[in-house]
């Protein structure tokens, strides 16, 4: 379900904000199934971003939608400090 009181372009100017930062993200994969981890945004394209993910000593590369953001099936927050 959508959230309520943001748009699509807040969406993608705040993920802009954060390209090249460490995050946290929150994902709901569905089915009660919750994955977390720390990321850094890689590159920004017009309908998705990508991230690389820093898990066990292994970059991973995940593909995400403005849309997954704005529904709040993904959830980033900016990591303060180092």
């Amino acid at each position: 379900m959508r959230k309520t009181g943001i748009t699509l372009e807040e969406v993608k100017q705040r993920i802009r904000d954060l390209k090249g930062e460490n995050i946290f993200m929150a994902i709901n994969r569905g089915r009660k199934k919750m994955d977390y981890f720390n990321a850094v945004i890689d590159c920004i394209y017009p309908s998705v971003f990508t991230v690389k993910v820093n898990a066990a000593n292994q970059l991973d590369t995940q593909t995400f939608s403005y849309f997954d953001v704005l529904c709040g099936d993904v959830e980033i927050k900016k990591l303060s400090g180092a």
